[in-house]
C-alpha cells in the first residue's frame, strides 16, 4: 500500500528533475522583456543586496565563470539586445598573494569576454549606475558563491539591432532636417 502512495509523488517530482537552475529559468523568462538600459549582474558573494524597486536578486550555487558563460550564451541567441560588459577597474590590481585564484579567474574571464565590448570603471561608479538604473529599469542580479574581490560582471544591455553609429547618423539627419528619404 505504501508503494501505491509513493507512485503519485514520484510523478510530481519528475518535472523538477529536468528543470533548469532557477537563475537560468529566471533569465530566460525575463530576457524577452528586457531591453536597452536593463542590466544583468553576475556577482561575487560579498555583493550587497540592493534595495531599489527595479532590482531583483537571486542567490545561486554555481561556478561564477560558468554562470557568466551561460548568461552570455542566452544573450547571443537574443536578437533584440547585446551586452556591454562592465568590469571593476580594481580587478587587474588584486594580487594573487592576497586573493588565491584571482589570476586564473582573470584568465578565464578574458577568454570568455574577448568578443564583447568591455568597459572598466571603479566599483563604486558601477554600483552608482546600477542604483540609478534600478529606479527606472529592471536589474537582474545573480549572486554566486565566488569569494574573490572585484569579480562581479556587470552586463548593461544595449539594443541588438541598432548601434551607436546608426544613432549618430540618425541624430545628424534630424539636425539637418533630413527625414531619411533620398
Amino acid at each position: 500500500m505504501n508503494k501505491l502512495l509513493l507512485l503519485p509523488l514520484a510523478f510530481l517530482a519528475l518535472p523538477a528533475l529536468g528543470a533548469e537552475p532557477g537563475w537560468k529559468a529566471m533569465v530566460e523568462k525575463e530576457l524577452p522583456r528586457l531591453g536597452h538600459r536593463n542590466w544583468i549582474v553576475i556577482a561575487d558573494s560579498a555583493y550587497p543586496l540592493q534595495s531599489g524597486q527595479g532590482i531583483e536578486t537571486a542567490a545561486v550555487e554555481g561556478n561564477q565563470v560558468e554562470v557568466v558563460r551561460e548568461v552570455l550564451d542566452l544573450l547571443k541567441k537574443s536578437k533584440h539586445v547585446r551586452p556591454v560588459v562592465h568590469l571593476d577597474a580594481e580587478l587587474p590590481f588584486v594580487p594573487e598573494a592576497e586573493a588565491k585564484g584571482i589570476s586564473a579567474y582573470r584568465q578565464d574571464l578574458a577568454v570568455l569576454l574577448k568578443e564583447f565590448k568591455q568597459v572598466s570603471l571603479p566599483h563604486e561608479e558601477i554600483i552608482g549606475k546600477l542604483d540609478k538604473a534600478g529606479k527606472t529599469f529592471k536589474v537582474l542580479i545573480i549572486k554566486t558563491p565566488l569569494a574573490l574581490p572585484y569579480t562581479s560582471v556587470f552586463l548593461e544591455l544595449d539594443c541588438g539591432y541598432w548601434g551607436a553609429e546608426q544613432e549618430k547618423k540618425l541624430r545628424q539627419a534630424i539636425l539637418r532636417g533630413n527625414n531619411g528619404k533620398r
